[in-house]
């Protein structure tokens, strides 16, 4: 048996139990496929694959080796809290003497995958000078043969834990909605909302308070918001958007738009997002603006998200 490095390695008469891929070494080589992926296979009562790199994974800056890994399928199914515990097991065929290279961890380590976490293995898993020599056995008349033990020692719940995850929207895409009031005067309601509409896979309406709403009631002022029309699609802990929200009244004769613009932080707790004091009620009736024509006034909302944090666990 030899040790180096924190893996061991030994021969065995016995072929792998639960996968064997044979590959014609060349079709990926002189193809420069740097990553293959074998078919499914089944042990321990789930999905696995092997991932081989033939020349090494770059992504790791390994050189002169091939990198081998074991792959989950089907994480994304599992509960965040989830967790499968294997001891596994890597073979190489040797053609010459007709017994195989067992590769596996030294100490008796457990190689744990759960859905942050679904590949595993060794990124110098075989040195490449030795695997081309075809006197060794490994590689010969330009075919070589793998294989692949997978045994589940532990499956865990790990239970609730606290953390969260930001990204970053990196092609943001603004949405706008216009908004329509007819009749403005026939409205009796202390709030006009506006149909729900679609920001990507989250939903919205305005609102409208034209005596005021919070700290604008009795000071002269409409207030303008905007609100999830859904707020349980954030619910999930620690859930929530950071969105650049923009809110306009529209100036039907000069152009001359009223609006309020800034950035938020929205969860599903958030409530309404926008301006107690947005317009004195004053300038919004007035004759010579353009903002109510008619009886007739068109609002506006722009809504841009920027990250997403959704809960780890």
């Amino acid at each position: 048996m030899d040790f180096q490095d924190g893996i061991s390695r030994f021969i065995s008469n016995s072929p792998p139990a639960h996968y064997v891929v044979k590959i014609q070494f060349s079709l990926l080589t002189n193809n420069s496929i740097e990553r293959y992926e074998s078919g499914i296979f089944e042990a321990g009562g789930y999905k696995w694959k092997l991932i081989l790199y033939p020349s090494g994974n770059k992504g790791k800056n390994v050189k002169d080796h091939i990198s081998l890994y074991l792959a989950l399928e089907g994480a994304s199914s599992f509960n965040h809290d989830w967790e499968i515990c294997v001891n596994l097991r890597f073979f190489v065929l040797d053609q010459n003497n007709h017994n195989y290279l067992v590769t596996q961890d030294t100490i008796k380590r457990e190689r744990r995958y759960n859905k942050m976490n679904i590949e595993s293995g060794f990124d110098q898993f075989f040195p490449l000078k030795d695997f081309n020599d075809s006197s060794k056995g490994y590689l010969v008349d330009d075919i070589c043969t793998f294989g692949a033990e997978v045994f589940v020692c532990k499956e865990r719940n790990m239970g609730k834990g606290n953390g969260e995850s930001l990204a970053m929207i990196k092609d943001v895409i603004t949405y706008k909605h216009r908004w329509r009031i007819d009749n403005y005067s026939g409205f009796g309601s202390e709030c006009l909302e506006s149909k729900p509409f679609n920001t990507g896979k989250y939903k919205w309406i305005m609102k409208l308070y034209p005596k005021g709403q919070g700290t604008g009631i009795g000071s002269g002022y409409l207030s303008l918001y905007i609100a999830l029309a859904d707020p349980t699609s954030l619910l999930p802990s620690g859930s929530k958007i950071y969105a650049q929200i923009t809110l306009r009244i529209l100036d039907q004769k000069q152009s001359n738009d009223w609006f309020g613009k800034g950035n938020y932080w929205i969860s599903g707790s958030s409530g309404e997002i926008g301006y107690n004091r947005f317009m004195l009620l004053n300038n919004f009736t007035s004759q010579y603006n353009g903002y109510l024509v008619k009886d007739s006034s068109s609002l506006e909302a722009e809504v841009t998200i920027l990250g997403v944090v959704d809960a780890l666990f």
